[in-house]
């Protein structure tokens, strides 16, 4: 009949719970003096706690991050540009709540992108989807998308994402089909859902990059209206294996 249980739970896929049941078992003494609701309970938190880390272990392979960006990892200098208390606000996901952006900039190797994975990662560990796209993939699969037909199936999925990062943005300028297509999929996700951009190039030049001045306008406004600004600072984190473990940004 034990057996059967087990098979049972498993059928049910109750797979978290019936590992806690053969635990339980194995060490009887622990558990003894326990009444049977007590047990059940400490059974079902089991399960609970097990599907919630399957699902952020599932949002985590969703996202694609570029790098593993622990949030704890993060260190506060006064040189780096980003403070603890700014850091607390925004690990805290008020912006997500609010559907507001949040803008990286600063030089090469001063840590965008771990600061922009180590917020998508504390979204993930909330469980809220996330995706991480380097801007030029994206901008790639967007053309494509158009030529197969599946550029509505594309942008539905970027719509429903209710965190969406864009890495090296800047590193060339846009096209005027390219910014058309950015600005549809942030004229979608205004006021939505949020999106953090991380640049090498300082907000107040992104306009210079888009050559269609009406869609520049139309494209930031939609970016920098109710975005939270950081420009990060400091020497590049990848000049010298000391400094690695400083990820400020």
């Amino acid at each position: 009949m034990s057996d059967r249980l087990i098979e049972q739970l498993r059928q049910l896929k109750l797979t978290q719970l019936s590992q806690a049941l053969e635990q339980q078992r194995q060490q009887p003494n622990t558990y003894h003096e326990l009444s049977f609701e007590e047990r059940l309970e400490l059974l079902l938190a089991h399960e609970l706690l097990g599907r919630e880390n399957n699902r952020i272990q599932r949002l985590r392979k969703q996202a694609k991050f570029r790098l593993n960006a622990p949030p704890e990892e993060l260190n506060y200098t006064l040189q780096r540009g980003l403070s603890k208390a700014q850091g607390a606000e925004l690990f805290s996901g008020l912006y997500l709540r609010q559907q507001q952006n949040i803008l990286i900039t600063g030089a090469t190797g001063c840590g965008k992108t771990y600061l922009a994975c180590a917020l998508g990662e504390q979204a993930c560990r909330s469980q809220i989807g996330v995706r991480y796209y380097r801007l030029g993939r994206l901008l790639d699969e967007l053309h494509s998308a158009r030529l197969d037909g599946s550029y509505n199936r594309l942008m539905g999925r970027l719509n429903k994402t209710p965190l969406l990062i864009l890495d090296d943005w800047g590193l060339e300028a846009l096209s005027q089909e390219q910014a058309k297509e950015l600005l549809e999929v942030m004229e979608d996700r205004y006021q939505v859902s949020s999106t953090i951009i991380a640049s090498q190039v300082p907000v107040a030049n992104w306009h210079s990059l888009i050559n269609n001045p009406t869609i520049a306008d139309a494209l930031l406004d939609r970016l920098v209206h109710n975005g939270h600004k950081i420009e990060l600072k400091g020497e590049s984190l990848r000049k010298s294996p000391l400094t690695q473990p400083d990820h400020t940004g």
